[in-house]
Order: structure tokens, then C-alpha cells, then sequence
């Protein structure tokens, strides 16, 4: 079946990762959820808040960012921002893996480091953020294997500020390793109706995106 423009609609996190986002963009991105049916703002951590009150009364969810972008951060610092955005009223949480653990063969630390925010998260789905553009074929599916050994919900493919965003093979990869068990997200330079269609057809499950009215607008 085609996809429709409310099906995507409600596939997209509509997003806002700059660090000179204030206050009055967040609150622009809350209304461009609404106007456009998106099914989730993603905002970083101290803009929960203004989301939440944006939101107020609508079903779309609050996706907050943690460990973002980097991901080497100590897990407790993790684990204490997830849970903060939690306490704010985020109801998802995208956290960054760490990739120089993951790199070094750290495999334990790297679960434990992912468990900590899904326990942090207290139920609300977590999603792991590979930066695959970091990664080869094969590190692509160890990753998602150990996400998905610590609970996590999703796998994500890209911060958008590391050195590439996401690509078809990756997402291929990731729904080959997943099996289905865990949703797939696509982020990081997706920018058109064909780059949506086409993540999707791939396995992703939910798309991350700036562009998301650009998206959409492709429909007409």
C-alpha cells in the first residue's frame, strides 16, 4: 500500500538540535506539529519545557535528546539528563551511544551505558543514536545488537552533526540486524518526499527531520 501524507505525517519527529534555538523557535516547531500533524517534536533537554507547554493538550509526543551530539559523556551524566527531560515531560528519549567505547571493544560498557538511560527513562521509549556514519557494515549490526540487548526501543541512525547522515544501506543494515524487534529511525539529511519514501521502503519506522514541512509539501 502507498504510503499516504498522514501516514508519513505521523512518522516524522519534527526537529530542533541548534544550540542557538530559543525559546521562540521551539515554540514555532511545536505549532508546525500541530499545523502539519507531525507525531513528535525532537528538542534538546532544557527545551522540553517550552514543548510541553507549547503542546499542551495535544497528543503529540516530546522527544528529548541526551548525551547529544557526541555520546561520551560518563553514563551517569546520561542517565541523570534522561531522566531530568522525563521529569519535564518528554515522553521519548534519543540517546547519542557511546562510539568510542563501541570503538575500543567495550561492548559491556556500552549496554550498561544504554540500560542506564532506559531505566532512567522509566518506561518511555528509548532510542539509540549509532552515528553510522562512524561505523562499518559489520560495527552497524554489533551496535544494533547491543542496543537491543539493553532494552532500548529504536535504533537511530544519525545525530545530523556527525560526519554524514543516513544513508539506504544503513537503514538496510539496521532492519537486517533488528529483525523487526526494534523500530528503525532515519535522521540526518532527509530532505524530500523521495529521501522519506525511500528510508521508509528501507525499514525505517520513524523519520528525524528539520525539513519535515519540505517533506510533506512533496505530496502536492
Amino acid at each position: 500500500m502507498a504510503l499516504t501524507r498522514e501516514q508519513l505525517a505521523q512518522m516524522i519527529d519534527h526537529t530542533e538540535l541548534k544550540p542557538n534555538a530559543t525559546d521562540e523557535r521551539i515554540r514555532e516547531l511545536c505549532k508546525e506539529a500541530i499545523k502539519y500533524h507531525f507525531g513528535a517534536v525532537c528538542v534538546n533537554s532544557s527545551n522540553v519545557d517550552t514543548a510541553v507547554e507549547t503542546l499542551e493538550g495535544r497528543d503529540t509526543e516530546i522527544c528529548s535528546v541526551v548525551g547529544f551530539p557526541l555520546g561520551a559523556m560518563a553514563t551517569e551524566a546520561k542517565a541523570y539528563e534522561a531522566g531530568v527531560a522525563v521529569r519535564s515531560g518528554a515522553t521519548e528519549i534519543d540517546m547519542v551511544m557511546n562510539i568510542g567505547a563501541f570503538k575500543s571493544g567495550k561492548d559491556r560498557y556500552v549496554v550498561e551505558d544504554i540500560r542506564a538511560v532506559v531505566e532512567a527513562a522509566e518506561g518511555n521509549p528509548v532510542k539509540v543514536i549509532l552515528e553510522t556514519g562512524y561505523l562499518s557494515e559489520d560495527e552497524i549490526r554489533r551496535a544494533c545488537k547491543l542496543a537491543e540487548e539493553a532494552g532500548a526501543h529504536f535504533v537511530k541512525t544519525s545525530t545530523g552533526f556527525g560526519p554524514r547522515g543516513a544513508s539506504v544501506v544503513d537503514v538496510r543494515i539496521m532492519n537486517e540486524a533488528v529483525g523487526g524487534r526494534l523500530g528503525i529511525k532515519a535522521a540526518g539529511g532527509i530532505g524530500t518526499l523521495e529521501d522519506a519514501k525511500a528510508m521508509v521502503e528501507a525499514g525505517a519506522t520513524r523519520i528525524g527531520a528539520s525539513r519535515g514541512k519540505t517533506i510533506l509539501e512533496g505530496f502536492d
